[in-house]
């Protein structure tokens, strides 16, 4: 089993579970969890079995020990997981609808996770040829943006397989707008690529299909483009389809997106290579199912790391990969 690097950033999830009454005021209610989109691709692939290593950076203040315990309770490997002597560790507040669906307010202005140096990048993180995972969310300043990159590169230089998912959030980048070249040119060097719907629209800037044909001639084994409940779809260089997701009632839809980034790491982690699962469409129609599994599983949970299912949970929906 190859171990699975995941970089970027480890935040608060304040989550709103209510509301009570004082007075004339509604005040809402918020109740802590551990988050972050790369960092719930780590705990993903723990809680399944799988090695599991975070790369990152909190501040070295209450919140901060808070997701350093949490990561290392899940079985998150958290030796390259830095604290930063005066930046603050993020927080996001998740406000959820009556259907599960959230939006978001950061709180992350020069936050320990943007001010990641590259000469913090250790040439162990590469070790054993992970699969190394990455986010969008440090692309959003100039300079974390240049660390993301050069990360890239030494994972690339060192035979490690590239998953990004691209999870954009407009609001945290300069006026509300995602710079499409900044991501497009980690888009470019992936192997393994997630998009939303609404991503790929806005990344593709017009044609979708053409845009994906530049992403599998780039160098993308396997693209993957979500949409909330409905099928997922797949492409490769030699097949393409849709996974049906399984009905559920969501309570939190916060992880869903990492639950599957998780299982399709885990499976990663497990095969020879992601060459030999898209060759034989039993291995890749059966890793997306048992990631849509996951996804289905964890919309019915509150809360990120909680959520996210152990191996036990979706045992049966797994198949040995290649």
């Amino acid at each position: 089993m190859k171990p699975v690097l995941c970089f970027g950033e480890v935040l608060i999830d304040f989550l709103n579970v209510g509301q009570h009454r004082e007075g004339p005021l509604a005040l809402a209610e918020y109740r802590q969890y551990p988050g972050g989109a790369p960092a719930n691709a780590a705990v993903a692939v723990a809680k399944l079995g799988g090695e599991a290593r975070f790369a990152g950076q909190v501040g070295s203040d209450p919140f901060g020990e808070f997701l350093a315990t949490a990561l290392r309770e899940y079985g998150v490997n958290t030796d390259y997981l830095h604290r930063h002597e005066w930046a603050k560790t993020p927080l996001a507040f998740v406000i959820l609808d009556a259907h599960g669906d959230r939006s978001f307010a950061f709180h992350r202005h020069e936050t320990a996770d943007l001010l990641f140096q590259e000469q913090q990048i250790d040439e162990r993180w590469f070790d054993g040829q992970p699969v190394f995972h990455i986010c969008s969310n440090t692309l959003t300043e100039h300079a974390i943006a240049g660390v993301t990159r050069a990360a890239l590169a030494r994972a690339k230089a060192a035979g490690a397989t590239v998953s990004f998912d691209v999870n954009l959030r407009h609001n945290l980048w300069p006026g509300h707008c995602v710079d499409r070249e900044t991501v497009n040119a980690c888009v470019f060097e992936a192997d393994l690529l997630k998009f939303a719907r609404e991503e790929l629209a806005y990344l593709a800037a017009g044609d979708d299909e053409d845009y994906l044909k530049t992403c599998l001639h780039g160098g993308a084994q396997l693209i993957l483009v979500t949409d909330g409940p409905k099928p997922v779809r797949y492409i490769t260089g030699h097949s393409h389809g849709y996974i049906d997701a399984p009905p559920v009632t969501a309570v939190d839809t916060t992880a869903a997106g990492d639950a599957f980034s998780g299982a399709l790491l885990y499976g990663l982690s497990c095969a020879t290579g992601l060459a030999a699962i898209t060759a034989e469409s039993r291995y890749l129609n059966g890793l997306l199912n048992f990631a849509v599994q996951c996804s289905a599983l964890t919309v019915t949970r509150p809360g990120a790391f909680p959520a996210l299912p152990t191996f036990d949970e979706v045992e049966g929906h797994w198949i040995d990969m290649p």
